[in-house]
């Protein structure tokens, strides 16, 4: 056998076993055997327990915080380059340090820059993501970069609802371009909600523009962090008559008391992947599993075949 008719091995950083897991399944295979070394200093060492030898290698793993996640991407991807696979492929459901993509202020870093020639230094021979925080971290890599759309998994959720007087919304100006490709397919209104902030994560100001009276609203985000802007978001748009407020973001970071605050606002409901696992279920979160989307590209990938079926934004 060829080693292009190879079967591909599939393996999981620690931080994203359980979607790993759900993405092999989708697959119709199963996970491969990685050990881990533990130093008593927090230093780790994973070891792959099977050849890699001429093989397609996917590494799964989000790269959320803590800098662990992301130094065990970039472990496995050396020990599988240092391996001899043939293709090394990061399959990071959330890429991590996305927000810092450009320098908006002197002298600061551009972490998503530095991220890409990481991850590229340490043996990645293709990437796959979904939703990233700036379109343009596409550019920072030399190697292929397969973007997916979480749009793929949450609309024919959002088509399930059987909304009537449909709004999509978004929570600040850069998000627009988001709100319209989803207000395309489900042939409703857009709002967009302008925010001025005092300092990182805290909101100075919001105003909506447009009318949310009377309708039900969905909210649209690739990502909550403190839930802060969103139950803002929310609060503001009942108070201006909206039946129902929602929210789908698709990496549900939720630190410090984001659930609290989900909990307490006028969300109906918050949707999201499962690229981060969550801390705890509250009833107000609902997720929708983006293993199905990740299985069928990689397989299309693996048999060498058009992804562009995929993209609904």
């Amino acid at each position: 056998m060829s080693t292009n008719q190879l079967a591909p091995k599939l393996f999981a950083c620690r931080q994203s076993m359980d979607l790993a897991g759900k993405i092999a399944k989708e697959y119709n295979t199963t996970l491969g055997n990685v050990i881990t070394t533990y130093f008593s200093d927090g230093e780790f060492q994973p070891a792959f327990e099977e050849s890699v030898r001429g093989r397609r290698v996917f590494i799964i793993g989000s790269t959320f915080p803590n800098s662990d996640n992301l130094m065990e991407m970039l472990l496995m991807l050396d020990a599988a380059k240092r391996a001899s696979a043939r293709h090394v492929t990061a399959v990071m459901p959330y890429f991590g340090w996305a927000r810092q993509d450009r320098k908006d202020k002197p002298r600061v870093a551009i972490g998503a820059k530095l991220v890409a020639n990481l991850l590229q230094t340490a043996g990645a021979t293709r990437i796959m993501t979904m939703d990233l925080h700036a379109d343009q971290i596409q550019g920072f890599f030399e190697k292929p970069v397969d973007h997916l759309y979480a749009s793929t998994i949450f609309l024919p959720y959002i088509q399930s609802l059987q909304l009537d007087n449909l709004t999509i919304a978004s929570p600040d100006m850069g998000g627009s371009k988001r709100a319209y490709a989803y207000s395309n397919h489900l042939l409703s209104d857009v709002v967009i909600c302008y925010k001025q902030r005092k300092v990182a994560n805290v909101i100075g100001h919001m105003e909506l523009i447009g009318e949310v009276e009377g309708r039900n609203v969905i909210l649209v985000d690739d990502m909550i962090d403190t839930g802060g802007t969103l139950a803002h978001a929310a609060n503001l748009m009942m108070e201006r008559g909206a039946k129902s407020v929602r929210a789908v973001c698709t990496h549900a970071l939720l630190s410090g008391n984001a659930y609290e605050k989900i909990e307490n606002s006028a969300l109906t409901e918050l949707i999201v992947s499962d690229t981060i696992p969550l801390k705890k279920n509250i009833s107000k979160i609902k997720v929708v599993s983006c293993a199905p989307l990740f299985a069928d590209v990689m397989h299309k990938v693996q048999d060498n075949t058009s992804i562009s079926g995929q993209f609904l934004m």
